[in-house]
């Protein structure tokens, strides 16, 4: 698929940043989640993965991968759990994203907001780190069920890294979701296969995801901001969250990087690609 047939169907730049400026406003006034993947974390300059693929990487120079493993973060993450422990799995996780990530102005903007809910994608604890001025606001996260001899797909967590409750959550002005764990504060993370396999076999039945969160996506619209869409299991974790809100959804997005798949994902479920630099738009968003 060329660029020339590609550029057809995305807005020019000035009305990308008009939209842009609309979105802010619908973010101040709480209509739109935000959901953010590790792209915002980049705009750090942190020193943890960025991407899967350097996840896998990091893994490829702790343990000898065999070859179906490399470059895949989920493959590599259950080679270690099966031929090693999940305690190792746990420990590279921990030591991959232990470097503190710096929360960017967009960070503390959306902080800054009563926003009712913040999905958040990466294992980066920056988020919680722009959060940390408020006490009206909470944390929940996927959680594996490997080992841990229990029925539980997530866990609560307030702002002051306590466990809390489900009673707790539906307070919480702001939730913070990590669909996928976090670092902090208890490093629970879903980075197997088998972790994913447990989840995605009831993810369309929505089991796994916490009822506060189904609530709160109610009626609001969801804007994309530092993701990739070009795995089946990203896709589908994009796709369930935001289940049952109220389209059309936004994505910012490289026209370089873009697969057809994305393409087809953003079609299928209305979601509106704005074909601006990440930062550029994260300037907008502070700023309009």
């Amino acid at each position: 698929m060329n660029a020339a047939i590609l550029d057809q169907d995305l807005m020019p730049p000035q009305e990308a940043e008009k939209l842009v400026a609309t979105l802010s406003g619908r973010l101040r006034a709480g209509e739109i989640i935000p959901y953010v993947g590790p792209g915002l974390a980049a705009l750090s300059t942190p020193s943890v993965p960025l991407t899967p693929e350097d996840l896998a990487a990091f893994f490829g120079t702790k343990v000898a991968l065999p070859r179906r493993a490399k470059g895949n973060a989920w493959a590599a993450g259950q080679h270690i759990e099966s031929f090693k422990h999940r305690s190792t799995v746990t420990a590279l996780m921990a030591e991959a994203f232990s470097a503190p990530v710096a929360p960017t102005p967009l960070h503390a903007f959306l902080a800054s907001l009563p926003l009712p809910l913040i999905v958040d994608t990466w294992y980066d604890g920056a988020f919680r780190a722009a959060l940390e001025t408020r006490d009206d606001w909470g944390e929940i996260q996927g959680n594996t069920r490997a080992g841990v001899g229990e029925d539980r797909w997530y866990r609560f967590y307030d702002a002051k890294e306590n466990e809390a409750s489900r009673d707790d959550a539906e307070g919480w002005k702001t939730i913070l979701y990590k669909p996928h764990g976090g670092v902090q504060p208890a490093k629970n993370f879903l980075i197997s296969d088998a972790d994913y396999v447990e989840v995605l076999t009831e993810i369309d039945i929505q089991t796994p995801i916490p009822d506060v969160v189904k609530n709160r996506r109610a009626e609001r619209s969801f804007l994309f901001l530092g993701c990739r869409f070009h795995d089946q299991m990203l896709r589908t974790y994009a796709r369930q969250i935001s289940k049952r809100s109220a389209a059309p959804h936004y994505a910012v997005v490289d026209r370089d990087q873009m697969t057809a798949n994305e393409r087809r994902f953003f079609a299928s479920e209305g979601i509106v690609p704005i074909a601006l630099p990440l930062a550029r738009v994260c300037d907008l968003l502070v700023t309009a």
